[in-house]
């Protein structure tokens, strides 16, 4: 065959290895809005394939919304926890005043047939669903099963869309061309004139929350249009949010629990947990535990697939000098400098990278500051467990899933194509590979580093750890094999990593509970945090300072607690100095007033050039 002036791409689907033709070898036909919008395919891919009569293209008419004629596809057969959940739901959204639904199940519970059957109830009431996943999560696999259910009224919103398709999908909201939106928090905002269901999967998820103008939590503005336009709001997820959960224990959620896995037969990993310490104490150095090291040969002679979490990406964490100690930091930022390998070792022309401004620089020969030439890197990153992990399994076919490798546009649906065809055995990444992922033939999971995210100057830091090595372990087993799960951990004794191993959310809530009542912390209150930043030092200072004498009084008649002002986490971002004032009360409406006071004494006082206050409510 003649491959002259073909892309890649092209070339890729005239022999059967690229993304169209495994979806369609996989489900026969697909949506071109699924295709392009998930798949990355264009139509000049794909067209040679029609030249050649190995595909075509087809133009339907869309089925008209709601009533009988809503479109229903293959539906499962749902378990007895399944069917309560759905009924429940239904019995509230056809009261009229539905109240907010909140689905504790385990991972592997089928939350999404349940979300569909749901769905497929305020479809036939001619109303419409906006469906929020995680952007991490929302991929082909997901979308599809949608689809199948669905049919075509369906319209996926992702970050990849220029803005003329985000306006293009917006006004087929508007006209009523669409029944169900899927996409990131974004969509929430969606222009639906018959609203009738919102459903928030992975509600635990920190990308529901706008960390930039304007700043808002999707949870709780879906709450608000929920309430605004008579519709349903179920929320979702096996880890749910403290703050989530609290409101379920009060009451003030509908609360419905998932405590088995959907799939027959399937069963809950075993979890091993291994105390690094003691490894150590052994004579083993290795990255690799004796245990987990003896279930990877394992599962490798077995033909059976491997994922590897570590909640770092880089080659390693920081590099610092033997000699003075000092670590090798940003030059416009509070943080030190990450490695990532040019090459396949160490040293092989690297660069240190800054992940908050983006400020690079090579790696240098002697320490900036006292001139040594032992400089080396601390920690541990994906590059440097994928070269670790080649070297104690030569045999094993091996890919990496982290920010450096899916910062293509195809990136990260390739890679997660790839390894669901088998075209590897293990998979390395950060969190991208533990987000509702669903590999039938993942019977192991490894979790390197299980204690890194508790060492984030966070209140939340326990919580996140719980979640994620949930989530992460959640990965193994899912289909009839069963599955294992190695947390390998400097602290086996801390509770979010005793409760995540046990898999028991009721077990971390009641402790993590405990913790935050006697810290004084969301959701035992709420907690108004105000960020003043400035390119001067002092200005940060000075207006922060300022804030706090302003509110003083009227914090101490409220009996609202005031921290600081106190330097930020990372005082120092791209050249800008942040300080933080922060403010607690159980009194949601006494926070609003201070905050208000703060802004009408800013509104008086000549402004300072540079300084910006931000405002965030927890």
């Amino acid at each position: 065959m003649n491959w002259r002036g073909r892309s890649r791409r092209q070339r890729k689907e005239l022999q059967g290895e690229g993304p169209a033709f495994a979806a369609l070898k996989e489900s026969g036909e697909i949506p071109w809005a699924v295709a392009k919008n998930q798949l990355n395919i264009s139509e000049a891919t794909v067209k040679p394939l029609i030249e050649r009569g190995i595909l075509s293209l087809e133009e339907r008419r869309k089925t008209p919304p709601g009533g009988e004629n809503a479109p229903s596809g293959p539906r499962v057969t749902l378990n007895g926890e399944q069917q309560a959940a759905v009924r429940g739901i239904v019995r509230d959204l056809d009261s009229g005043r539905p109240a907010v639904s909140l689905i504790h199940g385990i991972t592997g519970s089928g939350k999404t047939e349940v979300y569909m059957e749901i769905i497929g109830h305020v479809l036939a009431q001619g109303k419409q669903v906006i469906l929020l996943i995680p952007e991490i999560a929302l991929t082909y696999q997901t979308v599809m099963r949608f689809y199948r259910r669905f049919g075509d009224r369906i319209s996926i919103m992702n970050s990849r869309l220029s803005a003329g398709e985000r306006y293009e999908q917006w006004q087929k909201a508007a006209a009523g061309e669409v029944d169900i939106l899927i996409g990131p928090r974004s969509a929430l905002f969606a222009p639906f004139p018959r609203l009738g269901l919102i459903i928030i999967d992975e509600e635990h998820e920190g990308a529901y929350k706008s960390e930039t103008m304007p700043r808002y939590h999707a949870r709780e503005v879906a709450g608000e249009r929920a309430r605004m336009e008579g519709a349903g709001l179920v929320l979702g997820s096996a880890t749910p949010s403290m703050e989530a959960y609290a409101m379920a224990e009060a009451g003030i959620y509908r609360l419905y629990r998932l405590t088995k896995r959907a799939v027959e037969d399937a069963r809950l990993s075993r979890v091993h947990v291994v105390d690094l310490r003691e490894e150590l104490r052994n004579g083993n150095k290795s990255m690799f535990s004796g245990r987990l090291t003896e279930l990877v040969e394992e599962r490798l002679r077995k033909k059976e697939q491997i994922m590897l979490f570590i909640n770092r990406r880089g080659y390693s964490n920081f590099m610092s000098c033997r000699s003075c100690g000092e670590a090798i930091r940003c030059p416009h930022c509070d943080v030190s400098l990450t490695y990532h390998s040019a090459g396949r070792r160490a040293g092989d022309g690297g660069v240190l990278t800054c992940h908050y401004c983006g400020h690079t620089e090579p790696v240098p020969n002697k320490c900036p500051h006292c001139g040594s030439p032992y400089i080396a890197g601390f920690g541990v990153g994906t590059q440097r467990l994928e070269e670790m992990t080649r070297l104690a399994f030569p045999g094993a076919r091996v890919l990496r899933m982290d920010a450096d490798t899916t910062s293509s546009k195809n990136g990260h649906q390739e890679i997660l194509e790839s390894f669901g065809r088998g075209e590897a055995d293990i998979l390395i990444g950060t969190q991208m590979i533990v987000k509702g992922h669903d590999f039938a033939r993942v019977t192991l999971v490894g979790i390197m580093a299980a204690d890194l995210s508790l060492n984030t100057p966070d209140f939340r830091c326990s919580e996140r750890t719980f979640q994620l090595l949930t989530q992460a372990a959640g990965r193994a087993g899912r289909g009839s094999r069963a599955g294992d799960v190695v947390i390998q951990t400097y602290h086996p004794e801390h509770y979010s990593i005793r409760a995540a191993a046990a898999q028991d959310y009721g077990m971390f809530f009641r402790q993590e509970m405990e913790f935050r009542r006697v810290m004084n912390y969301p959701p035992a209150c709420r907690m108004l945090t105000v960020q003043f930043a400035s390119p001067k030092e002092e200005e940060a200072d000075r207006a922060a300072k300022a804030a706090a004498e302003r509110i003083a009084d009227a914090a101490r008649e409220a009996k609202a607690q005031v921290l600081g002002p106190v330097n930020a986490s990372v005082y120092k971002v791209n050249d800008i100095y942040r300080k933080i004032l922060y403010i607690k009360h159980t009194n949601y409406d006494i926070l609003i007033r201070m905050k208000n006071d703060m802004e009408e004494y800013a509104a008086q006082t000549e402004p300072s050039k540079g300084l910006l206050v931000q405002y965030d409510f927890s």
